[in-house]
């Protein structure tokens, strides 16, 4: 709702000067961050007190994207604040131009125009004084790496191929399963490359249908379609001098694949409606958890357009396979989440560790983000229990229908149970539903078969010779 003001405050602001007037507005506040961004989520005012506090000049942000002065500590991603409208008093981590990690809290509001167009927004970032930094450090054997962080020698080695891709232009193609990391890796290439002072830029290719596709990637001019009442630049345009980073980009229909290949042929796109190209100077990275290869043989992948994005490919391992890294991970989490103040967990119970260990993470990286904050929202106290983990982990409830028990043990089942006693009678029921068999009784517990062997070697009177 908007606030009343006077009949004539237009006609003052006209006087004054509408940019003087909202200048002076951010001055009063020398010890917050007051900026504004476009529709393209360029940054077009960064106040003296946005300077002191996270470290970047103003001459060196207005005009880029609000992602490279405005950077979470966790995940580098935008707010959302086009979808979500509004922020108020939101507790959150940035990094500021030092590289040092500063709490703050976000209040925000975004403006629509015509057909909910979204224009932009004004942000007031005030410093936290009760909000708690995450620490810097990591441990021994760890490295971190533009926010990626492990312990994992051949993602180390990763590390290392990225550093080496960036100091060329060649086009990269990250493979990995959902939730690995894989735009982390595209902004690494960017940071550690000559144009990381330009534009990163990034679309998820599954999120919008063909036609919407097109012009977001390609722009259009005014009157090429019903609905475009100005002229639109594009992803390839605003990311001119950056790198472009297309996720998921085996979804892109076969007429888009052509129209891509030709912007790396050419180094030109052409606007929706436009009959003149424009030169665009893009790095791009593409991304995909599909086999391209495996697409092309099905004709739904142009097979020169595979050769023109795999110049250079990476691949990231899932998290199942970086068992060492999980701690880490969790533990990151943990603390970025004891920054925002509303719980401080201090320890992990051995029981819910085991669960995360033994759990297969098929969502990686971002389904452990997940499970943390599923964790902080309904548990308290300091310590991180099993019955802070979403059912799926806890393993008690995600497997309602397990084999009738035999009167014995129905009477005993009928009593309250401990934790890893009634894990033990699960066990014990699977296993004697499948006369023994480890793969068949692990099947039937909804667990992998290593999963099932490395509880079952908690409970030393179930672990006889086995199938």
């Amino acid at each position: 709702m908007n606030q009343p003001s006077a009949p004539n405050l237009q006609q003052w602001l006209a006087s004054v000067g509408p940019v003087a007037a909202v200048e002076a507005l951010a001055s009063l506040l020398p010890d917050a961050a007051v900026f504004a961004v476009d529709g393209e989520r360029r940054v077009q005012l960064w106040s003296r007190g946005a300077e002191r506090l996270l470290g970047f000049r103003a001459d060196d942000v207005v005009g880029e994207p609000c992602s490279a002065s405005n950077r979470c500590h966790n995940c580098l991603v935008g707010c959302g604040l086009s979808e979500r409208r509004q922020l108020d008093d939101v507790p959150i981590v940035l990094v500021r131009a030092d590289g040092r990690p500063i709490a703050v809290r976000k209040t925000a509001r975004a403006f629509f125009g015509p057909g909910g167009r979204f224009l932009g927004g004004v942000e007031l970032l005030v410093p936290d004084p009760e909000g708690e930094a995450p620490s810097t450090e990591l441990p021994g054997d760890a490295t971190a790496f533009h926010g990626l962080m492990t312990r994992d020698p051949g993602l180390r080695a990763l590390f290392e191929v990225v550093r080496s891709v960036a100091a060329t232009d060649a086009t990269v193609l990250v493979r990995g399963e959902s939730g690995t990391g894989k735009e982390g890796i595209a902004k690494a290439i960017h940071l550690e490359s000559a144009r990381a002072g330009g534009p990163f830029v990034a679309i998820n290719c599954a999120s919008l249908s063909p036609t919407l596709l097109e012009s977001e990637l390609f722009g259009h001019v005014r009157g090429a379609f019903t609905g475009a009442l100005r002229d639109h630049n594009g992803l390839f345009v605003s990311a001119h001098g950056g790198t472009l980073f297309l996720d998921e980009v085996a979804e892109l229909p076969v007429d888009l694949q052509a129209r891509l290949l030709r912007v790396l042929q050419e180094h030109e796109v052409t606007p929706v409606g436009a009959t003149r190209p424009r030169k665009v100077d893009v790095r791009i990275v593409a991304a995909t958890h599909r086999s391209l290869r495996r697409l092309v043989a099905e004709g739904r992948f142009r097979e020169d357009l595979l050769y023109r994005l795999r110049v250079v490919p990476l691949f990231l391992p899932p998290l199942r396979e970086r068992r060492d890294d999980l701690p880490l991970l969790l533990w990151h989490f943990i603390e970025a989440r004891n920054a925002r103040g509303q719980r401080v967990v201090r320890q992990v119970a051995t029981d819910a560790l085991r669960a995360l260990l033994d759990h297969a993470w098929p969502g990686n990286i971002r389904e452990l983000q997940n499970v943390v904050d599923y964790a902080f929202a309904v548990g308290r106290g300091p310590a991180l229990i099993l019955a802070d983990l979403p059912p799926e982990l806890r393993g008690a409830d995600a497997h309602p229908s397990l084999p009738t028990a035999k009167p014995e043990a129905a009477r005993r089942s009928a009593e309250p149970l401990e934790p890893s006693e009634a894990e033990r009678v699960r066990i014990a029921r699977a296993l004697a539903e499948a006369d023994g068999h480890v793969g068949r009784a692990a099947a039937l517990l909804g667990m992998s078969r290593p999963t099932f062997w490395r509880r079952r070697k908690l409970y030393p009177e179930l672990n006889m010779p086995t199938a």
